[in-house]
């Protein structure tokens, strides 16, 4: 791994909002950029911001269905598997139900 992928990596590890994104993606397996709206009450700009820092730190992959684009855990990171312990120990919000139809 090279200097500037491994400053993407810890810069995305860096911010509250992207680990916490992360750790449902830990609970939840995928969800789509309305679930994590809901669940973080934050503009789409500002969670399109987030989401594309994870992204550039290939830390998720996304897939399509119908109109919707869903998140999920690229596991195959190295850098996000040797930090997967301690993501999951951030405590979140098990218990939500979602408003978004999808």
């Amino acid at each position: 791994m090279e200097t500037q992928e491994l400053k993407k990596c810890y810069y995305a590890l860096s911010d509250d909002i992207r680990l916490k994104i992360l750790r449902f993606l830990i609970e939840f397996e995928e969800l789509c950029v309305c679930q994590l709206q809901e669940i973080f009450d934050i503009s789409q700009p500002n969670l399109s911001f987030h989401l594309r820092i994870l992204r550039d730190a290939d830390f998720v992959k996304t897939k399509r269905k119908s109109k919707w684009v869903f998140y999920f855990l690229n596991l195959d990171n190295p850098i996000l598997k040797a930090n997967l312990k301690f993501i999951k120990q951030i405590e979140i919000d098990k218990n939500i139900n979602f408003q978004c139809q999808i």
